[in-house]
């Protein structure tokens, strides 16, 4: 059966940083033995641009889920950890995802299995992740801002931010695009994009990786908090 999965991403005020971070160490074992979860990943976020300290951002934070069902799904709001990051958040959204595709591991795991390569209408979210080998973290970073400012300016892309499991190391991305097409057409035609993808093999910038791709079921809450754009004319003139 094809998970379902939410993706929760919450902006907090920078009085709050300090709980926001304490909560980050606590919730991880509490997200995780929610009922009906799968499988949970808490994260920080950055801008896109970049990789490392210098591109985090402080005042959001985000949850990945996977849960075993919609109904199970539907609890969340109602659950200690989710009432914890509301009390402390100034805006916060959900978006709702079906599993489309996905390659490579998480954690060891493939946390959202061979999911049926069926057509998707409408929005899509792609989410990279990758854990760095630390002797070819240098290189991986100088590799990012032209591919960063290329996504920024593409067509049809709603949203986009980095996420990660910590400051250093453990990294990966969100972009959300307005149809299949567009997501598509930048991540095997745009120049900066696949020459990226090119170096990854004979680079060995990894030492484990993941890239999914999600139909948007739903969006509920302030879209700005991720900086979602309905317009997606982004790079258009």
């Amino acid at each position: 059966m094809t998970p379902f999965v939410t993706l929760h991403v919450w902006r907090v005020p920078r009085r709050a940083v300090p709980r926001a971070l304490a909560r980050m160490a606590l919730d991880r074992s509490r997200l995780r033995a929610t009922p009906g979860v799968r499988f949970a990943k808490l994260l920080g976020t950055g801008t896109g641009d970049g990789f490392g300290p210098t591109d985090a951002d402080p005042t959001r934070y985000a949850a990945l889920v996977v849960w075993s069902g919609a109904d199970a799904a539907a609890g969340f709001a109602t659950t200690p950890v989710a009432r914890a990051w509301e009390r402390l958040a100034t805006g916060q959204v959900r978006i709702d995802l079906r599993p489309l595709a996905s390659r490579g591991r998480w954690s060891g795991a493939e946390p959202f299995g061979d999911p049926p390569r069926d057509p998707a209408e409408g929005p899509v979210l792609a989410l990279t992740r990758a854990r760095l080998r630390p002797r070819r973290a240098v290189t991986f970073w100088r590799a990012v801002p032209p591919v960063a400012a290329a996504v920024a300016a593409a067509p049809g892309v709603l949203a986009r931010f980095g996420i990660g499991e910590a400051p250093i190391g453990w990294q990966g991305t969100v972009s959300v695009w307005r149809n299949t097409a567009d997501l598509v057409e930048f991540a095997y035609r745009h120049p900066e994009h696949r020459a990226a993808i090119l170096r990854t093999p004979t680079e060995g910038w990894y030492t484990e990786d993941l890239f999914a791709r999600f139909a948007v079921l739903g969006v509920i809450g302030d879209r700005k908090v991720v900086g979602w754009s309905d317009g997606g004319e982004r790079g258009r003139a």
